[in-house]
């Protein structure tokens, strides 16, 4: 594997190391310190971490070097924290908010019933949206290279997207459809 794959690999790593280290700042800002302001422009600076990751896989293609499961990994990061993003920050601040500002008791993914059923739906549905930015990042990154040999493996990103959204469905929902449990009443 050539050095700049492992460049671009810690810069993944870095990135989701970041997004929690910057989430657990911006929620101690709001909470713990009682700086919402500054709470709330970390939180709104999330986004900028996939943008300089992505940026930095983009000029790296462009500047010549071979195309690698690297740069596309780096399209899917981003593509999945931009769909599941959202929903860590909501689960995280629930919990800092009860933890550290009496806020009440955050509540849990549901397990039964329809209530069980929709929410994988809805995960499901997300892990969808993830893989259609990711996957219209690769093929811009394609782009930027030119179709050929040297793009293989950002296309094998196709084929893994593929599969991870029929995995994603039979272990989400048609699993919570098959182990359906009424809730008791």
């Amino acid at each position: 594997m050539p050095t700049h794959s492992y460049v671009l690999y810690f810069l993944i790593v870095a990135c989701e190391v970041a997004f929690w280290l910057v989430l657990l700042a911006s929620l101690a800002a709001r909470y713990l310190w009682r700086r919402a302001q500054l709470g709330r422009r970390l939180m709104f600076s999330l986004p900028l971490l996939d943008l300089l990751l992505l940026l930095f896989a983009a000029l790296d293609l462009s500047a010549g070097t071979p195309a690698t499961l690297a740069h596309g990994l780096a399209a899917v990061y981003v593509g999945f924290t931009v769909m599941l993003g959202p929903l860590a920050v909501r689960w995280a601040d629930a919990r800092f908010a009860h933890r550290f500002a009496g806020g009440p008791l955050p509540a849990k993914a549901p397990t039964l019933g329809w209530p069980a059923v929709r929410f994988e739906f809805a995960l499901w549905l997300r892990c969808v949206g993830a893989w259609a930015i990711a996957l219209a990042l690769i093929a811009a990154l394609i782009g930027v290279l030119g179709r050929g040999p040297s793009t293989q493996p950002l296309e094998l990103w196709f084929k893994v997207g593929a599969a991870c959204i029929f995995f994603w469905f039979v272990f989400g929902p048609a699993w919570s459809l098959l182990l359906f449990r009424r809730e008791a009443h």
